[in-house]
């Protein structure tokens, strides 16, 4: 992510107020402007087409296959999105750019064949719905799951600008094409999802072969056994699985749920509140890209520097406690941005539901999955800190206690009762990110010692 850093340290050196907005400002958008534009876009098709269309259950059935893919393709991408990623970075640190143009080939041929076998297996034998809708489906899934690979690339890249202008053209291709294609039913929804995605993936493919030259079509230096590192497909996988956890136990519980389109089901009374709840994220995503990207990556730029020229003792740790201090303060921004969110939709929730039209019955289920998605930015910062200092091993135990807790936690709250609802998600992370808080401290102190045994 060093060309957002880049960028951002640039605007706050203005010591302007200007600089400071701005930099906040491209933080929130490369951090959760395209999640937040995914959201309102799938949203926008389902409340515009409710009555429009005949049956109205196809608009249900449209929000529900989406929702699947979505999950299914970030969970099977997690396998190779964080292990791609250190490739890419690694090369980028050797400045072998050309490289990565192949191996983003490489990468997008594997996903497409992984993702086209599995999906059409999974349509094969789990669906008897037409053929229309199963191809449509598949079509989606492998298109999706390329998007997660190329998006891997956008921070690296300085016109954010032109970056969230693709996304913003690609969901209004989304919400235009399936409005135009509500005549067609179900499948018209699906096409113009399809087309939209399509429009996202191809103009990002344009703009990264214009950024990064390449002399070889396709590459798979990425899966050399020197090359791979498993501990980040596992941690991928699982922390991806981790996130969409509580969601599977709530669709394929009977009491939870019920049967929408096929083998999908849905659980009308937990799923709308949780995607609310996370259009809370964009302030605790910016202040953490902001302050993860400047303070902290120039104060870790500076530790490793003093260890690699051999500089004294005394002047490494107090480069070290410099560090400790920025990491300190930057959760603790993200703590209290992201808590002044929550505090304010607390206040205003009742009026947010009342305005989108959503019973205000779901309201205790708002508040626990809005204070939950707060914990899950500050989870993100302290799994972000410990993948600078490489401790791979570290963020796949803690995304694996993600995954186990929070399938635990939310078999328990479902035999609680529906008051309990919510809760096994927010212990989940929250457990997670007090279990990483402490963990990050015992590293911290013991980061020199660690740092000079590596070096034998």
């Amino acid at each position: 992510m060093a060309g957002i850093g880049f960028e951002l340290r640039k605007l706050l050196r203005r010591e302007s107020y200007t600089g400071l907005i701005q930099a906040y400002g491209f933080a929130g958008i490369i951090s959760a402007g395209p999640w937040v534009l995914s959201i309102v876009g799938v949203m926008l098709i389902g409340v515009m087409s409710l009555g429009a269309m005949d049956p109205p259950r196809q608009v249900t059935q449209f929000l529900v296959s989406v929702t699947y893919l979505m999950a299914a393709s970030l969970i099977l991408t997690g396998v190779l999105q964080l292990m791609f990623t250190r490739f890419v970075a690694d090369r980028l640190f050797e400045k072998r750019h050309d490289v990565i143009l192949p191996n983003l080939m490489g990468a997008l041929t594997l996903t497409t064949v992984a993702s086209g076998l599995l999906g059409s297996a999974v349509l094969a034998l789990l669906f008897d719905q037409s053929l229309m809708y199963r191809l449509l489906m598949l079509a989606s899934f492998v298109t999706l799951c390329n998007i997660w690979i190329t998006v891997i690339f956008l921070s690296s890249m300085k016109d954010y600008l032109r970056i969230l202008g693709i996304f913003f053209i690609g969901y209004a291709v989304t919400v235009t094409g399936a409005l135009l294609l509500r005549p067609f039913g179900l499948e018209g929804l699906l096409m113009g999802f399809l087309w939209g995605h399509a429009t996202l993936f191809f103009l990002m493919l344009a703009l990264l072969l214009r950024h990064y030259p390449g002399e070889r079509l396709v590459a798979f230096d990425f899966l050399q056994r020197r090359q791979v590192f498993y501990s980040l497909a596992a941690t991928g996988f699982f922390y991806n699985l981790g996130l969409w956890a509580d969601k599977f136990v709530f669709w394929f519980n009977p009491l939870t749920s019920e049967p929408v389109v096929g083998p999908l089901r849905a659980s009308i009374i937990y799923d709308l509140p949780i995607f609310l709840a996370y259009l809370s994220i964009v302030p605790g995503m910016a202040v953490f890209l902001v302050r993860m990207e400047t303070d902290f990556s120039e104060q870790y730029d500076a530790f490793y520097k003093a260890v690699r020229e051999g500089d004294t003792l005394a002047h490494i740790e107090g480069v070290k406690n410099n560090m400790v201090y920025t990491v300190r303060q930057g959760i603790y921004e993200i703590f209290k941005v992201q808590g002044l969110t929550v505090a304010l939709l607390f206040l205003s929730g009742p009026l947010i539901l009342e305005a989108i039209g959503i019973s205000p019955l779901y309201i205790h289920l708002f508040y626990v999955d809005v204070a939950a998605v707060g914990m899950q930015v500050v989870l993100l910062g302290i799994l972000n800190v410990f993948f600078y200092l490489d401790k791979r091993h570290v963020v796949l135990a803690l995304s694996l206690f993600f995954a186990a807790t929070n399938i635990t936690a939310t078999l328990i709250t479902q035999h609680l009762g529906p008051s309990f609802y919510g809760y096994g998600f927010a212990i989940a992370v929250s457990l997670t990110a007090l279990l990483g808080l402490a963990t990050l401290s015992h590293k911290l102190d013991r980061l020199e010692y660690e740092t000079f045994m590596l070096q034998r």
